[in-house]
């Protein structure tokens, strides 16, 4: 006999976490399905100095383990598995894992989003081995060597503030003419461009990387102005410019946005996306504030959003 929960939430950061806290607290006792090998992009976040609360700033793997610990108090079940494929059965969803079969009354889709690629030869293949997109995992891989961050945006430079202090240089590309992170965070930067360890190339992009058994020997850069190309020594290489939406399982059956961020659009519960029953949460939907706060707010308003909608759908 089918065992139907009440709700599912799929993703396993702020917002996902945050659901689970307030639907358990509402006694809708959530399964919360994290995913196989997925972390969430908090936890590669040095530190979050503007997270309320935390005066000296916390580490993104703190806070992640935080809640998750909150979550387990509040005794939701966590289950470590990918939901591939989602199934209206009218009543109920059937969800489909890589393990295992789920069904649920509702669902939160709180997926996130995955690291961007950039469209070099041999990118894929030498993800994990000289190109990261994590610098808290690698970066002291390169202690005492060269480096070089592609990006602009909060994450790269937060990736340059972190290397600064153990690597030997820094080429720093960014193919457009201005950063476009947070103003203290670019002027902490520019403050130490001054120091003349880091080589800043705005208006280039990458073109190529040279490797030899490999090892990273160098890479080549490509203006996007006059198209005059330079060759940069480099032992690592993080590539960090931006990140995409993760919602493979249900790309065809919910009306996204142009960039493929869920649209959510229900009048009565603001976080129902167009598929009665499945709500969402936190990165994945179509908003220009990517902040860890408001997907945990989203995740905060799915929940109460599914205990009215328990609530009609009971009476």
């Amino acid at each position: 006999m089918k065992k139907i929960k009440k709700i599912i939430i799929i993703g396993s950061g702020p917002a996902g976490y945050t659901a689970s806290i307030y639907a358990s607290r509402l006694n809708l006792k959530p399964l919360l399905i994290t995913g196989l090998n997925k972390k969430s992009q908090l936890t590669k976040s040095y530190k979050i100095e503007n997270w309320p609360g935390e005066k000296n700033g916390i580490s993104g793997l703190k806070l992640i383990s935080n809640m998750k610990k909150q979550t387990l108090k509040f005794k939701t079940k966590i289950i470590k598995d990918e939901i591939i494929n989602i199934i209206n059965k009218k009543k109920y969803f059937k969800l489909i894992g890589k393990n295992n079969i789920f069904y649920s009354l509702t669902i939160i889709i709180a997926t996130g989003t995955l690291p961007k690629k950039i469209g070099i030869k041999n990118e894929k293949k030498l993800y994990g081995k000289i190109i990261s997109n994590c610098f808290l995992c690698d970066g002291f891989l390169y202690k005492n060597k060269i480096v070089t961050i592609i990006g602009g945006g909060n994450s790269s430079i937060e990736a340059l503030l972190f290397l600064y202090k153990i690597s030997k240089k820094i080429n720093f590309i960014y193919r457009k003419k201005k950063l476009k992170g947070e103003k203290i965070l670019i002027k902490n930067i520019y403050n130490k461009i001054k120091k003349k360890k880091i080589n800043f190339y705005n208006n280039y992009k990458i073109k190529k990387i040279y490797t030899k058994k490999n090892i990273l020997k160098k890479i080549s850069i490509k203006s996007t102005i006059n198209k005059k190309i330079k060759f940069l020594k480099t032992n690592g290489l993080f590539i960090l410019i931006g990140n995409k939406p993760n919602i493979k399982f249900l790309k065809k059956k919910l009306n996204l946005d142009k960039n493929g961020y869920i649209i959510l659009n229900n009048k009565k519960y603001i976080s129902m996306t167009n598929i009665k029953g499945i709500f969402a949460a936190g990165d994945i939907i179509s908003n220009q504030y990517k902040q860890a706060i408001i997907a945990s707010s989203s995740g905060c308003i799915a929940a109460i959003d599914i205990e009215k909608y328990l609530k009609k759908m009971k009476k």
